[in-house]
């Protein structure tokens, strides 16, 4: 199987009111810009596939991971203070999953190759930060918390140099996770 992996579309269904009711928008790519097809969006449903969610457009600002579900006051249930404004398809991938984490930007400081999930960089590497990566296959979730919990950044194969130029400011992540096949 090739590097990159298979691709399948995704399908999600956005709706402009909570208990998806109102006007909605149906996609199987991504979206940059919501406001093209809806004046808000309180509730979807993920028919097939991943997706990230954002609450600005551009892909920009808080990211929430969605896969299959019905999600019908997604505000309420994720957290979000803003509608949804932008969306990203996460393609399936199969095969090996491969990522190196750098404790400082620009790939300095201690590096650790990664293939599977971590709950907790800190206890397993002794790293106490990661300020950049490289990832070289597969679909990644980081978590700014160990055990994968508070903001999330979605990473898809490609060099990171500074999260912070990346507009994620002081943040660091402590925790990694693939985006694997079964959440289809």
């Amino acid at each position: 199987m090739s590097n990159s992996g298979m691709n399948m579309r995704g399908k999600i269904i956005f709706y402009e009111d909570r208990n998806f009711q109102g006007r909605h928008y149906e996609t199987t790519s991504d979206c940059a810009d919501m406001s093209s097809y809806l004046n808000k969006c309180h509730s979807c449903r993920v028919e097939s596939g991943c997706f990230m969610v954002y609450d600005r457009p551009n892909y920009m600002g808080n990211q929430y991971f969605m896969k299959r579900g019905e999600y019908s006051d997604y505000m309420s249930m994720m957290g979000m203070r803003e509608c949804i404004r932008s969306s990203r398809m996460i393609p399936m991938h199969r095969g090996q999953f491969r990522m190196r984490i750098y404790e400082r930007e620009n790939f300095g400081g201690q590096m650790h190759e990664m293939m599977d999930d971590c709950d907790n960089i800190q206890d397993r590497y002794r790293m106490s930060d990661c300020m950049s990566c490289h990832v070289m296959d597969g679909h990644w979730l980081m978590y700014e918390q160990p055990h994968y919990r508070g903001r999330m950044m979605y990473m898809r194969p490609g060099e990171y140099r500074s999260f912070r130029d990346m507009g994620f400011g002081g943040q660091r992540f402590m925790s990694m996770r693939r985006i694997m096949d079964s959440y289809y």
